[in-house]
């Protein structure tokens, strides 16, 4: 057995040298980070006239550099988001299931405690301190509550960065760094657009990210301790959290390439989206112009006058509901959702490739084929008033059809259990939901419903012929399975 002096005569001081300088950077980062978040606590709490003169003519310079323009508010808000709740609390959910589904729980914990911790401190130290948020002369946003330490801030810092440690664990290299740049980057960005939209003073930004800072850095500290109790070696910070979660952490590890000969499908691709559009225009264009006075006319404006007579307030409410699960932020959140956890559950980019074809091509050739056709809505009352595309086809059942097709075409051969079942059902049950919704809303003729389903069958089934997303099919174990002899097959380094 080989004790500590003979470690030290093998491998000489240079080692312990380094842990110990790292340590002891990492302890003045963290004391450092500390020492001065408490100091403009204290500051604030005392109300010390030179911060705050310095915080208010910051805060009134950049309202008059930034209120001028409202392209430039708009930028600012959209990339302010990223530090909002709406955004870090989705974002850590969805890494945590994929955590606990890749089997690395040590890590889902880790993520989920830092983040919790996020949520606790923000509301907690402002109603301590009880700062107001700044007054200036032309605001352009507002923030709820008080204004000390910067929540988007301090929830910026603490998610992204715990993410970067995350992520660090799957990447070697250069990666390393672009993961730690772009974490970087956008913590320093969100908390400059609190400065910039004047909703925050500097102080309650560099509070923000010193305590950020110093919680990540406490989390951190603490997980590689439970490493160290549970057995496990304790890696370098720039190794990532948990070094031997690297495969699990990887997206696709066991998938070669997504797309094979990828120039020769794309031109596919494209015949298939053009053939779509072809039928699509023939048809609307039918309906549009050869079927007004017909019996078959009458019929397809007939259903929507029909409709009409069994409107109640409870109704117009129920399909106003219905109708939102086809609308353009819904389907957005479906997809959110259902393709990172595709992806962590079979390890495969193919099926992400198909659902993300299916909905790119769907948008296209509605807005496109709806501009060709200009097909007036039904003369009834529209309950959701004036619409800026033309009736036929119908994007929001179009896009119910599609994406809940797109899903159980993906879920079927994945999943051997009776559940299955569910999603072909939703497959069917969601679009005549919502297409009952549409037409009772006095939005679209039934034959924009047949605008839909064509649209569906077309582009759907020509994406299935040339992506093939279910050529190498797999369920959950047999993904791992796969992963794992990969891993057993790796040379060991030494």
């Amino acid at each position: 057995m080989t004790d500590d002096n003979h470690v030290v005569e093998r491998a000489g001081w240079a080692p312990v040298r380094h842990f110990a300088g790292r340590s002891v950077a990492g302890l003045a980062a963290v004391v450092l980070a500390g020492l001065g978040f408490g100091l403009l606590l204290l500051l604030v709490r005392g109300n010390w006239t030179p911060l705050r003169e310095l915080d208010q003519s910051i805060a009134e310079g950049m309202n008059n550099l930034v209120a001028p323009h409202p392209a430039v508010v708009k930028v600012i808000t959209t990339i302010t988001s990223l530090g909002g709740r709406g955004v870090l609390i989705p974002l850590v959910t969805m890494v945590v299931l994929w955590l606990l589904i890749r089997r690395r729980p040590r890590l889902a914990i880790y993520l989920a405690v830092t983040g919790l911790g996020a949520m606790i401190l923000d509301p907690s130290l402002k109603a301590l301190v009880g700062r107001l948020r700044p007054v200036v002369a032309d605001p352009v946003a507002f923030g709820g509550g008080n204004s000390f330490p910067s929540g988007h801030t301090l929830g910026a810092t603490i998610v992204w960065g715990s993410l970067a440690l995350v992520l660090l664990s799957a990447t070697r290299g250069r990666w390393k760094g672009a993961i730690l740049a772009v974490a970087a980057l956008i913590i320093v960005t969100v908390g400059l657009t609190r400065i910039a939209l004047s909703v925050h003073f500097l102080s309650d930004v560099l509070a923000g990210w010193l305590l950020g800072l110093a919680w990540i850095s406490i989390t951190a500290y603490a997980f590689r301790v439970w490493r160290r109790e549970a057995g496990h070696p304790v890696p370098p910070v720039t190794d990532g959290l948990e070094p031997e979660a690297s495969a699990d952490l990887e997206p696709a590890p066991a998938e070669e390439k997504v797309l094979p000969h990828p120039w020769a499908k794309g031109a596919e691709i494209l015949v298939g989206w053009v053939f779509t559009f072809g039928v699509l225009y023939f048809v609307g264009y039918a309906f549009t112009n050869w079927t007004n006075d017909t019996a078959f006319g009458s019929w397809d404006e007939g259903v929507n006058r029909w409709l009409q007579t069994f409107r109640t307030e409870r109704l117009d409410y129920l399909s106003w509901l219905a109708s939102k699960a086809g609308d353009t932020h819904a389907i957005l959140m479906i997809c959110l959702v259902v393709c990172p956890l595709a992806l962590a559950l079979w390890r495969q980019w193919r099926p992400i490739v198909f659902i993300v074809l299916t909905m790119a091509g769907e948008l296209t050739l509605f807005l496109t084929s709806a501009a060709a056709v200009g097909r007036p809505r039904p003369p009834v009352e529209q309950l959701d008033g004036q619409m800026p595309t033309s009736s036929f086809p119908s994007g929001h059942i179009a896009a119910t059809m599609c994406v809940w097709v797109a899903i159980a075409v993906v879920v079927m051969p994945r999943v051997r259990q009776w559940w299955r079942y569910v999603f072909l059902a939703l497959a069917v049950l969601m679009p005549a939901l919502v297409a009952v919704s549409r037409m009772y809303r006095g939005m679209h003729h039934p034959t924009d419903v047949l605008g839909a389903a064509l649209l569906t069958a077309c582009w759907v089934g020509a994406l299935y012929l040339i992506v093939r997303p279910n050529e190498r099919a797999v369920t959950v174990s047999e993904a791992a399975l796969v992963v794992r002899q990969q891993q057993e097959q790796r040379p060991v380094a030494v």
